[in-house]
């Protein structure tokens, strides 16, 4: 191949040269009456090492293509979305399609979302477009950073070996049948994109997270990453464009995600994942890096075990039904006498005098009421307890008999799930189009033979959860809305593996 010599501020370059590019674009909604937190993007990164352009994007959205496949419930991009994106990136600008990864950050909406379906695919086509138009030679290097403050695994392990998941359509099990929490991805993976003369062009960093509930008025909001975005470009300054690339965090959730006792805020968030993006980028060295991608399609099979954990759990749901019977108390009652046994377990009727008189002359009218009293209470919050697990029985009913109805209408036993490996120097992104779960995707960096493996869940497409086969006997929530069978985990491990030894 002959090099041309070019000179860009001072520096000659050749053809040949590692090159980069970036942009981004507003794809907010435009309805009226919506309050905006902070715009959503769509932020694109090219990059070119002269032989191989690979396109990274990263949106401020929920899923990709998920509106059918969830029955309109995520319903912000439509499955012609990726297609049409890709096939004008390759006619109009001569990057394959298949070298352009498009990631979801999965932030959830309070209400629409997003710009039109037409709009979508032409601001997005345009941050490419911009991108390509700007490229400029670079350096990069690739790092993690270390953030364990923000995440919890939202599934509890419980005693009896069961999963009890932490969400807002449910309540949270009794304390003291929790036995442990599951675990979480703390690493932050960081490609850092430098131009010649040092100073930085764009940042890519990936975390394991869950972008729920944003805002306590109900604004559109990109979520903490917008603010951990903010915090890296402001810091960095000469126009730095953050790209945040969502993890394997499917069981995973900011720890004050259930806390009642103060409003939404996602600034403290943002800005600790910012701050600790920051603090490992700057010793993250750059250099020349070749470029890599490989795209592939595998079915997975879709789950054929859902009737028969419908009738397990309707089998579980009559015998608490009839633990209900015979209940003496209502609430009315029931709260000051729990009350008052709360706070003197020994005198609770009455001063403790009556009972020392009671004791003298033998009569036993106090702790005879005492002990009825106990019986009532303690059937009380046995109910309280039924009810609670009821809430979660009906929840996750109506999840599985609408999955299986999902099932039902694709009419096929599998589904297509394309698996994307890109390798950027000594650096994998390695994608998957579920949810999935932390077990995975820590699975997926330890079989990986390079350094630093980050995974890029929510890509290229969505199909609900994907959990470990282990799980599923366990009765957590990402199990119960989680369309595929469990042998799912070992044909993804197995080509995501696959893909990452032949780049």
């Amino acid at each position: 191949m002959n090099n041309v010599q070019l000179v860009e501020n001072g520096n000659v370059i050749t053809s040949s040269c590692l090159r980069a590019g970036v942009a981004k674009s507003d794809i907010t909604t435009e309805a009226k009456g919506t309050a905006i937190k902070d715009p959503l993007y769509a932020k694109a990164l090219v990059l070119d090492d002269g032989s191989t352009k690979v396109v990274i994007i990263a949106m401020d959205i929920t899923a990709i293509g998920g509106r059918r496949i969830s029955q309109r419930m995520l319903d912000d991009v439509g499955e012609d979305f990726l297609p049409n994106l890709r096939s004008r990136i390759q006619t109009a600008l001569k990057i394959p399609g298949c070298n352009v990864l498009v990631n979801a950050s999965h932030t959830h909406p309070p209400g629409k979302l997003l710009c039109d379906d037409k709009e979508q695919v032409e601001r997005t086509f345009d941050a490419v477009s911009r991108a390509l138009q700007n490229m400029t030679p670079v350096k990069i290097g690739t790092g993690v950073g270390y953030e364990d403050r923000l995440t919890i695994n939202r599934t509890l392990r419980l005693k009896n070996g069961k999963h009890w998941t932490i969400r807002h359509s449910n309540p949270c099990p009794p304390d003291e049948e929790v036995a442990d929490i599951g675990p979480i991805d703390p690493e932050i993976g960081i490609i850092r994109i430098d131009r010649l003369d040092g100073r930085p062009l764009a940042v890519i960093y990936n975390f394991a997270c869950h972008l729920l509930f944003g805002d306590a008025k109900g604004s559109i909001t990109a979520n903490f990453p917008a603010v951990a975005s903010k915090v890296i470009e402001e810091n960095l300054g000469s126009d730095v464009v953050a790209l945040f690339l969502q993890g394997a965090g499917g069981d995973v959730v900011d720890i004050l995600f259930k806390d009642f006792n103060r409003s939404r805020d996602v600034e403290p968030l943002g800005t600790m994942l910012g701050l600790s993006t920051l603090k490992a980028l700057r010793e993250i060295q750059t250099k020349d890096v070749k470029l890599n991608a490989i795209s592939e399609t595998i079915e997975l099979p879709r789950r054929t075990d859902i009737p028969e954990r419908i009738k397990s759990l309707q089998k579980e749901q009559s015998k608490l039904l009839a633990t209900l019977r015979y209940t003496s108390l209502d609430f009315k009652t029931f709260l000051p006498l729990y009350v008052k046994y709360s706070i003197s377990s020994d005198y609770p009727s009455d001063y403790s005098y009556r009972y020392l008189k009671a004791q003298k002359i033998g009569t036993d009218e106090l702790t005879g009421i005492d002990s009825i009293n106990r019986k009532n209470i303690e059937k009380y919050l046995k109910n309280v307890n039924a009810m609670e697990k009821l809430t979660k029985i009906q929840d996750d009913i109506a999840t599985l008999e609408k999955h299986q109805a999902i099932n039902n209408e694709a009419g096929e036993p599998t589904i297509s799930a394309e698996i994307q490996g890109i390798k950027i120097g000594d650096c994998i992104l390695i994608t998957s189009p579920a949810e999935v779960l932390v077990e995975i995707g820590l699975n997926v960096k330890k079989a990986s033979p390079y350094k630093h493996t980050f995974m890029a869940a929510y890509s290229n497409g969505y199909m609900h959860y994907g959990a470990p086969e282990s799980y599923y006997d366990k009765g957590g929530y990402e199990v119960i809305e989680c369309l595929l069978a469990p042998q799912w985990q070992e044909l993804y491990e197995k080509k995501a593996s696959e893909i990452i030894h032949r780049l």
